[in-house]
Order: structure tokens, then sequence, then C-alpha cells
């Protein structure tokens, strides 16, 4: 690898409005306002205006806060984002999503195509997407990660985060604690000569695992839990702006869960299919952190919920199978030779794995 790829310099953008707290889709008004934005093209999950619109709206007639476009999101392909991005009022001052990961997307696909601020308003923790710099949209068809820019703003209502569903919660635990074996990835890769090594990214990244391991009990239900696991998951976002890649925070337990989600005709919820998939990736890696990441998703009742409603077997060796072609040139640990056939053993036969893939 050339050494001067060492020396490039680049922009790195970060949230500049950050809010996790409870009645904070009451005040999203005045966040605005003190930003010097008055006019907002406004995107919501399919239901969700009806359970918190009238707290939001409340605060915007108290700041003089036009919407000039109101819309609820059903589709996500490219195509769509772009008519819908390019036919917003031009007077738009900020683009805002409210709800799963879906609109998240949309909004902020708009958002960067027009280079407008994005506020970021998840109604659910469930993975890092509401502040990474990427999004998820269909591509001729198929689900493609696409190059976006990070949001702007991050608002996340403690009120409502804390009334999702908890798959929603474990997923975002998953896909958490997930960073452990992508960030093993990424520095094998690194040593292998195939990718640069961030060591701010890294630093960063691992700081924000510890910020979820750190609490002494996970209830899913406390302040403490809530916070702390949105915290986490945004500064994951933040990292992989800083690394100018995803690798920080997706591996070979990403691909895997992509090639689920290809396969699958009922895939389970992303952080759900890669925090199964990291405990399997760090029993391949050798990794280090193993202890931590069986102890989390056991005393947090990850595995236990996953159990419930387990995995397909048939069709996860299918998706292991095809990992390692979700990203032509990425080194994981599934590029080792025999790794599909240590795998699946370990699929078959230890304890855990057996519980949650049958």
């Amino acid at each position: 690898m050339p050494y001067q790829n060492y020396f490039t310099n680049r922009q790195i953008n970060i949230p500049y409005l950050v809010k996790i707290g409870y009645g904070k889709i009451g005040r999203i008004g005045k966040y605005l306002i003190d930003k010097g934005m008055s006019n907002v093209a406004l995107f919501w999950s399919d239901g969700i205006e009806e359970l918190i619109g009238g707290k939001l709206y409340k605060g915007f007639e108290q700041h003089d806060i036009e919407v000039v476009c109101n819309k609820i999101v059903q589709y996500i392909n490219i195509e769509e984002v772009d008519k819908v991005a390019f036919n917003l009022p031009r007077n738009t001052d900020a683009i805002i999503g409210i709800g799963g990961g879906k609109v998240i997307d949309f909004a902020k696909y708009c958002a960067h195509l027009l280079k407008k601020p994005f506020i970021s308003v998840p109604t659910s923790v469930s993975n890092d997407g509401f502040c990474s710099p990427n999004t998820s949209l269909l591509v001729d068809g198929k689900r493609t990660s696409v190059k976006s820019s990070i949001p702007f703003g991050v608002v996340i209502d403690l009120d409502i985060i804390s009334k999702s569903p908890k798959m929603f919660l474990y997923s975002g635990m998953g896909d958490m604690i997930s960073k452990l074996t992508a960030l093993w990835d990424w520095k094998v890769a690194f040593r292998k000569g195939y990718e640069r090594y961030n060591d701010f990214a890294a630093m960063l990244a691992y700081n924000s695992i510890d910020i979820l391991l750190s609490l002494p009990e996970y209830n899913l239900s406390s302040s403490e839990f809530l916070r702390n696991l949105s915290t986490s998951l945004m500064l994951s976002g933040v990292a992989m702006e800083i690394a100018g890649t995803s690798r920080p925070a997706s591996g070979a337990e990403h691909q895997i869960s992509h090639a689920y989600d290809n396969i699958s005709k009922r895939p389970h919820p992303h952080g759900i299919q890669v925090g199964v998939s990291a405990y399997l990736c760090a029993l391949l890696q050798n990794n280090p952190g193993i202890d931590k990441i069986r102890n989390f998703l056991l005393t947090s009742g990850f595995f236990e919920y996953v159990a419930s409603d387990p995995l397909s077997k048939e069709v996860y060796v299918q998706a292991l199978q095809q990992a390692p072609m979700v990203k032509k040139d990425y080194y994981t640990v599934l590029s080792e030779k025999e790794s599909f056939i240590k795998a699946v053993h370990l699929v078959e036969t230890e304890a855990i794995l057996k519980k949650v893939i049958r």
C-alpha cells in the first residue's frame, strides 16, 4: 500500500445538534429555530404521526416552524427518493426523518442529494443507522448500501424509545456488540495490506461499546440503559464517518446478516441476525473479546429472546456460504480457508448456537 495514502486529508462531519432525553419531541421546534431553521420537510414512518405528531406540531406552533412538505414513507427505491428530493420546495431549510430505519434512510438520502441539514429522529434504536453516513436503499430491486451524509442533528426521545417493542432494543444490542468482531476483521485486513486503519475511529468504536458494557445490569426499561444504548449506537455512526468506511461497525457478521436477508422469506431484525453472527464470528476469530460478547448476550437476555424465535439453520448455512460474496475484495474472517466448514461445525455443535439457530 502506498505510504502517502496515510496522509490524505478530508473533511469530517459530526452531528452538530444532539439531544437525548425525555420529552424531546415537543422541543424540536425550539432546537430548529435556535439553529435558524424555520421551513422543514417532514418524513414519517407509517402510523408514527398519529402517535407523536401532536407534541411535535405544538412545539412547531410555539416557534413558528412551517412544514413545507409532509410525507409518509412506504418505499425506499432510490428512484423514488431522487424524485421526491428534487421536488421539495426550494425554501426547505432542513429535512427531518421520524420513525424507523426505512424513513431515516429515505430522508437522510434526500438531504444528502440536496446538501441540506438532516435531523434524525428515530423512534427505536435497533441499529446504528440513525447516525451513520450510509443509507440502505433499493437499487435495481436489491437492498444496497449507498453513501450519504452523517446527520446534522440527532434527537432521541426516551419516552418513545422506552415504549418500543423489546425486539428493537435487543436488535440494537446485537448490532452494538458486533463492533468487537467488525473491529477485529478491520485490523486483520489492515495487517494483511487490504485496508487503511484509523486509530481514532477504532478507539471511538471501542469506547462506544464500553459505554454499554459498563452498565452494572441490563434493565431494558431503565433510563440509564436506554440512554447508554442510544449513545453507543450514535457514536458507532460517528466512528464510521471518521474512518471514511463502515469498517468500524461492519464485518463478517454483517455479511452473514445481509446474505440471510437475501435468502430468507422471513428475515429477523438486522441486529438480531448480526448479534448471533457476532458470537459465531468471535469464535472463528479466537477474538479476545469473546467472553465479553458471550456474557453480554447471555446476561442481557438476548440469547434467550432469540431462542424463542430462532434463526433458520437451513437458511443460515446458505447465508454462511454466500456471505463472502456480499462485498467483493472485503477481507473478513470468512475469507480464510476452511472458515465455512468451521462455521457450520460450530452451528451444529456449539451449545448456544444450537439454541438460537435451529
